[in-house]
């Protein structure tokens, strides 16, 4: 299938300045065009796109991004160092996931001490958090 960008744009769930920029910062391929010179995405554009918010949503910056498609797009020069970048990130996430387990496990011990019916002013969570 092919989609002028508005369509395009609806399908990932972006806008369409959105996607221009993507095109800018070279995340996306410049598009082949119509003979009145309508920008024309397939089904692969709208993959890599949900690609990008995926990685934007867990975190990743777009120039990480743009390393990572680098692998993708089997382009050499976006894919030296690859290996240390991977490492580098690999720990970053590790520890993302440390704070989150630790947060993770604070909530579920301040639910366990948070009476059902109290007022929200009278919730050992709030408690707990601002005199903590």
């Amino acid at each position: 299938m092919s989609y002028q960008i508005s369509v395009f744009a609806e399908k990932c769930s972006v806008n369409k300045e959105t996607i221009r920029y993507y095109e800018q910062k070279a995340l996306l391929k410049e598009p082949s065009r119509t003979n009145a010179g309508y920008r024309i995405y397939s089904d692969d554009d709208v993959k890599r796109v949900k690609f990008i918010k995926r990685l934007q949503d867990l975190g990743f910056s777009l120039s990480e991004i743009y390393k990572l498609l680098g692998v993708v797009d089997n382009d050499e020069v976006r894919c030296e160092n690859i290996f240390e970048f991977v490492s580098i990130k690999e720990i970053e996430i590790q520890e993302q996931i440390a704070d989150l387990k630790r947060i993770e496990s604070m909530l579920k011990d301040l639910k366990s001490r948070c009476p059902d019916q109290k007022a929200i002013n009278q919730c050992p969570i709030i408690d707990s958090l601002i005199f903590n």
